[in-house]
């Protein structure tokens, strides 16, 4: 069966048993959207086939049974084996070479292991973990985090969108606190449909310094031709010394 995403119209070509017979909801690869996809029509108003019982196995057979080995008697004849004299440690050690090790371990016995080792890949995963966790924060836009580390979140991409009826107001909320909203509109100037990065709010200060920033996520990230889209975005309790409002179109972390 086809499939075909609502919001960016792409395409999908999917067997019917991926979607059941009580239908599934799926999610487009290009856009992110996700919608519940009913089931093919045959699928749907067919009857579950019975399924047969299995047969009992048939029974094992009984075991053959055991025949004794025949005893070989002992002839008059045969002599005794020789047993070999015992050796001297000395001599052992003189024809094993000068690399044997007498303390050596031995099987079934296994060598000790290195305990600094293990020490070492433990410091290595945490040392990684704690390097997934500072990016996973500076990218979800902790507030002020990446200015006080002077780290950046993201520098411009190069893209044909633009930014229009761009508004800046700051309001007081119920609990006492000061709220900075940013709004406006992005706007699709070209006549081919454009993907839609993450908004980049910069807040400075009278010397131009970065004193405060974050990241709006547009709701759709996919803009049709000489489409718009609103976005807005708010923080509480901003820097007081920020006077100056900049917004971009923000790549990803270290870009």
């Amino acid at each position: 069966m086809i499939l075909e995403c609502s919001q960016c119209r792409t395409r999908y070509l999917v067997p019917d048993t991926a979607v059941g017979a009580q239908g599934r909801t799926v999610r487009c690869a290009n856009c992110k959207h996700s919608w519940f996809q009913a089931p093919p029509v045959g699928e749907a108003l067919a009857a579950p086939m019975a399924v047969p019982e299995p047969s009992a196995p048939p029974p094992e057979p009984a075991p053959a049974p055991r025949v004794p080995e025949p005893v070989v008697p002992r002839t008059a004849m045969e002599a005794p084996r020789a047993q070999p004299a015992p050796r001297l440690y000395e001599d052992a050690l003189a024809d094993a070479g000068p690399d044997y090790d007498p303390f050596a371990p031995r099987p079934p016995f296994r060598p000790r292991k290195n305990p600094a080792r293990k020490w070492t890949a433990a410091a290595i995963v945490a040392g990684v973990s704690m390097l997934l966790g500072l990016a996973a924060i500076l990218y979800s836009g902790a507030p002020g985090i990446a200015a006080q580390l002077g780290l950046g979140i993201g520098g411009p991409v190069e893209t044909p969108l633009l930014f229009s009826d761009k508004s800046v107001e700051r309001k007081v909320m119920p609990n006492g606190s000061e709220a900075l909203v940013v709004s406006g509109k992005v706007r699709n100037p070209t006549g081919d449909r454009q993907q839609v990065p993450d908004i980049r709010v910069e807040l400075r200060n009278a010397s131009d310094d970065l004193v405060y920033s974050w990241r709006i996520t547009p709701e759709n990230r996919q803009l049709a031709p000489n489409g718009l889209l609103d976005f807005t975005g708010a923080k509480v309790d901003v820097p007081a010394n920020a006077t100056v409002v900049q917004l971009s179109f923000a790549s990803e972390i270290g870009g």
